[in-house]
């Protein structure tokens, strides 16, 4: 499995994602910089991610949309802090109303993505952090911790050329 480790520290506000590829990291940035990739894990399986807008440059948008299951849609969105690539990603990361709007009534989460290269192998970090213990309480009790995971889990097959069903 892709994801190596995840680690929650309520003292520091945050979570960390581990993950390892057996790809360069310019091949592995490319599963955020291209947002056809990224609709292809960005959900856990049974919610895959629609990106309507992406543009991942310092103060650019991306917005998206998970279809549920049932037919749920429910929407996201990016503030894009800072780009380094192939090496680092700084987002806004919040959850939108039916019209796109950021949802003020949940919490903006500070996300940073920083891919490291050994060898042609490259790992994977990705930290949350969260305005608040009550904010961190509320978005693992929604499952982030669980869904960042099984969304991960999908960037292997990705990176071999696995095509999707």
């Amino acid at each position: 499995m892709t994801v190596t480790d995840v680690r929650k520290d309520p003292d520091k506000l945050t979570m960390t994602v581990s993950a390892a590829f057996d790809h360069p990291a310019e091949r592995v940035w490319q599963l955020w910089a291209d947002p056809r990739q990224l609709e292809r894990w960005w959900g856990p399986p049974e919610y895959p991610a629609t990106f309507e807008r992406h543009e991942l440059e310092p103060g650019g948008t991306v917005t998206y949309y998970m279809s549920g299951p049932e037919g749920e849609r429910y929407n996201g969105w990016w503030s894009v802090v800072a780009v380094e690539a192939p090496h680092r990603l700084e987002v806004r990361d919040g959850f939108a109303d039916d019209e796109g709007r950021p949802n003020e009534e949940m919490p903006v989460t500070e996300m940073r993505v920083e891919l490291t290269e050994h060898d042609g192998r490259t790992s994977v970090l990705i930290t949350s952090t969260f305005p608040s213990t009550a904010a961190m309480e509320q978005l693992i009790a929604m499952g982030m911790d669980e869904g960042l995971s099984l969304a991960m889990g999908q960037m292997d097959d990705i990176l071999a050329g696995v095509r999707s069903t």
